[in-house]
């Protein structure tokens, strides 16, 4: 996952930063660093003036792609472009105090999580209200944006998980890629890669959202509801992992990986497969080994839905109503068919809309397993769970370290996370 950018964006934003984003929501200090005056603070509505957009790519300077296409829907839309790039985490927190004080910025581009927080926060206005056309965008990543039966936003582009394979390995272990179609056979070359002596899996199952990010595609795999977390289904998912572990397919240091060491591991060249991300493909050249993606597979076969990462583009509450028709040419600029490769190949997503997934593949035939894998993958704040799934994430991320470090058997630990999951979001 590189750092500051969509591999931490994508499993970042998990309870710690929400509920710290709710709690500093309280507070009333000016936010340092938040730029010159935004939305509402004496620009003029009528045509011309300065309109400010936050976005979470602080490593993209003026002369970047991405910034240079901001002051372009700028000048198109007749304005001036003032924009700030911030820290995930940061971000939040400033859009929720900005919001308070009525400072927010015109357009404000967030991690796809943290919509539904600052949309009950009543910081964010919706699609229908700002007349912004969400039609041609996939709907299972424009769940993630949903909340209560209305949508916050545009995604900008997003990135999810598969499982990268060493090709040298698995050939020596006489296993063919493509027969990995569901558990019992991804198992079954888990075991014959052992038995050839190299290591299986590596995936990242530590105790953050990072950890319920990637263990996220093999619960929804097993068809397991993040409602029922001790359902047969969620139990089976656990026990998948931690049967992995006791047979030594998957090391013991998953425990604790992040994606990034859980990268480093697989890019020792040892592992036959990799849990790991869209952001990981610039690394996977550099790693002097022939590697091949494939889906996760769910348990009986098909690709598993993995879990969204990228972020939307939404236009938050503004007192002078005015503002929202140039915002709204700004956020239709920004996702438009014609910009939005550019977007995505700038910041390494998979476009929200068939049309420019079908060119990005035809650009770079790589990216057609990654296609695939954003049409299967969901929203983690989908099924309308909104705030509450970092309510549920978290005992979730808790039972699977606990199963997997045999303190607690599956059933166990999965049935202590769903009562403390139903309790916090009663």
């Amino acid at each position: 996952m590189r750092p500051g950018f969509s591999g931490r964006r994508a499993a970042g934003m998990g309870a710690a930063v929400l509920v710290a984003a709710t709690g500093l929501a309280a507070c009333s200090s000016q936010p340092d660093g938040a730029g010159a005056p935004s939305a509402g603070a004496g620009q003029s509505a009528a045509g011309g003036g300065t309109y400010t957009i936050w976005d979470p790519y602080p490593q993209y300077d003026k002369s970047s792609d991405w910034v240079k296409l901001l002051d372009t829907c700028g000048t198109q839309a007749g304005v001036t472009v003032e924009r700030t790039g911030y820290d995930t985490t940061d971000l939040t927190n400033k859009a929720l105090l900005a919001a308070q004080q009525g400072n927010s910025p015109d357009v404000l581009i967030v991690d796809n999580p943290v919509v539904s927080t600052l949309a009950e926060a009543g910081v964010l206005t919706t699609t229908e209200e700002n007349k912004l056309d969400v039609t041609s965008i996939a709907p299972n990543l424009l769940a993630a944006g949903q909340l209560g039966g209305k949508t916050y936003g545009i995604p900008i582009g997003a990135n999810t998980l598969a499982l990268y394979y060493n090709k040298e390995v698995l050939k020596k272990a006489g296993v063919d890629a493509d027969s990995v179609k569901d558990w019992a056979s991804l198992t079954a070359a888990l075991e014959k890669v052992k038995a050839a002596g190299k290591k299986g899996i590596t995936f990242s199952a530590i105790g953050t959202e990072e950890g319920s990010f990637q263990f996220l595609p093999w619960f929804w795999g097993s068809g397991a509801n993040l409602t029922k977390l001790d359902s047969p289904e969620g139990v089976a998912s656990v026990a998948l992992w931690a049967d992995w572990l006791k047979k030594g397919y998957a090391p013991n240091s998953v425990i604790n990986n992040t994606q990034t060491t859980s990268w480093q591991e697989f890019a020792t060249g040892d592992f036959a497969f990799g849990e790991n991300g869209t952001w990981q493909l610039a690394n996977a050249k550099k790693t002097g080994f022939d590697y091949g993606i494939i889906p996760i597979p769910a348990k009986d076969g098909g690709t598993a839905p993995a879990p969204t990462g990228g972020e939307f583009v939404s236009i938050p509450v503004q007192s002078d109503t005015a503002r929202y028709a140039t915002s709204q040419k700004l956020v239709s600029c920004l996702t438009s068919t014609d910009n939005s490769l550019t977007t995505t190949t700038t910041l390494s997503y998979i476009a929200p809309t068939e049309a420019v997934q079908t060119k990005q593949v035809e650009q770079n035939a790589e990216l057609k397993v990654w296609v695939e894998a954003v049409k299967a993958a969901k929203g983690r704040t989908s099924d309308n769970l909104g705030t509450k799934y970092p309510k549920i994430s978290e005992p979730m991320w808790g039972a699977v370290q606990a199963a997997l470090s045999g303190s607690t058997a599956p059933q166990e630990a999965m049935a202590a996370a769903q009562s403390t999951a139903a309790s916090a979001t009663q």
